[in-house]
């Protein structure tokens, strides 16, 4: 039964995520530069490069020859940084019987060698500090990562073993050993891993989604399921866990669940706290590192670290449009508007070719209701930019919102020429349909959309206020409208479908339950200060209490 109770109160939101989110930190993580395994190679200095060459090891010691790769096409920071620790080695060199200072010499040179992923003399260096530190846990875990990363991956076995031994109950450790265990196919090899590092650390995100994959390779749904589920509510950035969920999901017969969450699934894993390998990550000091490094805080959702990385290769190369683009977009999404319009506006004025900044200035427009600033965005996007698809969306989405719906309708219908699987694009026809009061076409268009994209409840939500209130009446039917929101109550309540609960109960007679409900409504927007919802909400329950239902499905802010 539905009661006035069941709805809890957030923002509008009936586009899937805010244009932030979903659009500009889709565009800033496409084609930035990055090397084999994600860490940068650039290949644009043309300064010195360090001698390629074998490093001779001391005489004596039965160490292995580093043959160091050819750094020419490296920036000049990395550069800098192997040359410096070559230099120590060499000098370390000189003093053999110093094991543990030629140990860590080899060893911080096989760090700037992995970090940079020269995996082969980064593997002689680590054999070489292990050879003269045996109990140093150390060397065979970062032989681990480079065998984890070049293979054969049963030399990565070994070396985490190696390590593990040295220091058992190291959570890292263990979850990276069970991850090499999974890549052979060995579940049941992994899953004690798993448990021992819940048994130090459970909530470690990580250990449970590997404890998770373990299960579900082993058919223990259920097991997997819960794993999976404690995963995402200790790190909910984690979008590479939706997948495997969904194929939990789907293995306990709920397709539904199923359908949900492969339509959000992302490739950002949960990772161990790992101090030894944060290390790696955060050794290069080139812009392109920089680069990288604030990739990966962008994409799981650290805008303050990403925008310190972002500054932090500007001031190696100022006038590199990637850093600066995404630093905007860092900025953006911590509430700094004017600073992200000014790292924009500062991209277009030194690289006037780069579309993502005219487009990123029109999410930005479009986001403060300037809709005509935000059109000429995104047309100045695609005219740098034809094939832009998203760039055109946005611009059907300006046009609609700008009072030129009939506009739009061409911008979608290119969008789909391009792409005719894009969601957004065909949802963006049929709300501009919506605005042109073309409900019957536009309740068509949902329902084609909706058959394509089952898992997408906009959608559904979207039909079930036109079922509910459209003017049309060969549109409207309350009991398909009931029967659509009561598919979408268990997903999660909001103020939106709290209205459409309230218009679909009033199109069915049942006033005095509208009415209760839309009260309701209204008091969860005072409290959470909603005021831009309060006149639609009002309005609709004086209609309400006069025993007429709603006829009005969206209001103009929803339409987005």
């Amino acid at each position: 039964m539905i009661t006035s109770r069941s709805f809890v109160t957030r923002p509008p939101a009936w586009r899937a995520a805010t244009a932030f989110t979903a659009v500009v930190l889709a565009a800033a993580c496409s084609g930035e530069p990055g090397g084999p395994n994600g860490a940068a190679t650039p290949a644009t200095s043309s300064a010195s490069s360090t001698p390629p060459g074998s490093l001779a090891p001391p005489a004596g010691l039965d160490l292995r020859a580093v043959s160091l790769p050819d750094f020419s096409g490296a920036a000049a920071e990395v550069r800098t940084q192997v040359e410096t620790r070559r230099a120590v080695v060499l000098d370390a060199g000189r003093r053999p019987e110093d094991r543990a200072r030629l140990a860590g010499a080899y060893g911080e040179l096989g760090k700037v060698l992995l970090a940079a992923t020269y995996f082969e003399p980064a593997e002689a260096c680590f054999r070489n500090a292990q050879q003269l530190q045996p109990d140093d846990v150390r060397w065979p875990y970062y032989l681990g990562h480079v065998f984890r990363s070049r293979g054969p991956i049963e030399q990565s076995v070994h070396w985490f073993e190696q390590a593990r031994a040295r220091q058992p109950d190291d959570v890292a450790t263990l979850v990276w050993l069970g991850d090499v265990h999974l890549a052979q196919g060995q579940p049941d090899a992994a899953a004690p891993l798993f448990a021992q590092a819940l048994a130090v650390s459970r909530d470690s995100a990580a250990a449970h989604y590997g404890a998770g994959r373990a299960a579900l390779a082993s058919r223990d749904y259920a097991a997997a399921t819960g794993h999976f589920e404690r995963a995402l509510a200790l790190d909910p950035r984690a979008t590479a866990v939706h997948y495997p969920l969904a194929m939990a999901y789907r293995g306990r017969g709920d397709l539904a669940r199923a359908e949900s969450e492969l339509a959000i699934k992302g490739d950002v894993e949960p990772r161990p706290a790992d101090p030894l390998m944060r290390e790696i990550d955060t050794l290069l000091e080139s812009a392109e590192a920089y680069n990288v490094r604030g990739g990966t805080e962008l994409s799981a959702g650290n805008w303050a670290a990403a925008a310190e990385a972002f500054r932090k290769g500007l001031e190696l190369r100022p006038s590199d449009p990637s850093l600066r683009h995404r630093l905007g977009t860092a900025l953006a999404q911590m509430g700094d508007g004017p600073g992200a319009v000014a790292a924009f506006e500062r991209v277009i004025a030194d690289h006037p070719e780069f579309s993502r900044a005219y487009f990123s200035l029109g999410v930005l427009a479009l986001d403060t209701g300037q809709f005509d600033a935000a059109v000429r965005q995104f047309q100045s996007a695609l005219q740098h930019e034809p094939g832009y698809v998203q760039a055109r969306v946005q611009l059907g989405w300006a046009l609609a919102r700008s009072g030129r719906p009939g506009q739009s309708l061409a911008q979608f219908d290119r969008a789909l020429d391009m792409e005719p699987t894009h969601y957004e694009a065909a949802y963006g026809y049929a709300m501009a349909l919506v605005r042109l009061q073309r409900f019957r076409e536009a309740y068509d268009r949902l329902t084609a959309v909706w058959k394509l994209y089952p898992a997408q409840p906009v959608l559904a939500h979207a039909l079930a206020r036109l079922l509910a209130a459209a003017p049309d009446d060969s549109v409207r039917d309350g009991r398909e409208a009931k029967r659509l929101v009561d598919q979408l109550i268990p997903g999660g309540q909001s103020l939106q479908l709290g209205e459409t609960t309230a218009m679909m109960l009033a199109e069915l007679g049942q006033f005095s339950q509208a009415v209760l409900l839309q009260r309701d409504l209204i008091t969860g927007a005072e409290r959470g200060n909603l005021a831009a919802s309060l006149p639609r909400l009002r309005g609709n329950l004086e209609r309400y209490e006069r025993g007429e239902p709603c006829r009005v499905p969206f209001g103009e802010e929803e339409l987005r």
